[in-house]
């Protein structure tokens, strides 16, 4: 019955008082179940061949003193990777530099895998790093899709895992690994 409610991303606190159980055994049984999940998700294999999103995302308030977007402190930085029409990559990183991120892109993709990015800075050299085939959408110029050229379902799911995030109204710094995992 638990997991059942915990696949159906019904809350700790809910489930206790459906279960009849106490809200810190639930507490415990959802936190083992999330540590499988991020298990299974950093022993599977790197994406190989085939279409890649790029994108970075960023967790936290929306607003620290007036400041807003990716400026504001205390925000947590995400890189995601998706293999389109299959799974998705998260990895918590410090900044969002290239020296933090292509090691991560390297060991997760292939160089002979069509990556498609924003106009982010840090996916600057990702050619010079071996992916011959990389292509941008520049959304300053208010570009967000060309036919195949688009990172609309790293966005997608970016979207999603906020949207899933927010009914937890606070995620806790310690356990943010395993929620991102988890989506």
């Amino acid at each position: 019955m638990i997991v059942r409610l915990f696949c159906l991303g019904i809350e700790a606190k809910k489930s206790a008082e459906l279960t009849n159980l106490n809200c810190s055994t639930v507490n415990n049984i959802y936190r083992k179940l999330r540590e499988r999940i991020a298990e299974l998700c950093e022993a599977e294999s790197p994406f190989t061949n085939g279409e890649i999103e790029l994108d970075e995302s960023y967790f936290g308030a929306r607003r620290v003193r007036g400041i807003r977007g990716r400026r504001a402190r205390g925000k947590t930085s995400v890189l995601g990777i998706l293999k389109r029409g299959d799974k998705v990559y998260t990895q918590i990183v410090k900044n969002c530099s290239i020296s933090e991120l292509l090691p991560i892109i390297k060991g997760r993709t292939d160089t002979g895998a069509i990556i498609y990015s924003d106009g982010f800075k840090s996916y600057d050299g990702l050619v010079n790093y071996g992916y011959k085939r990389h292509y941008r959408v520049k959304h300053g110029e208010n570009e967000f899709a060309l036919g195949h050229n688009h990172i609309n379902g790293i966005e997608n799911f970016w979207g999603l895992c906020k949207v899933r995030l927010a009914k937890f109204r606070r995620v806790h710094r310690h356990t943010f690994y395993l929620h991102i995992k988890e989506c």
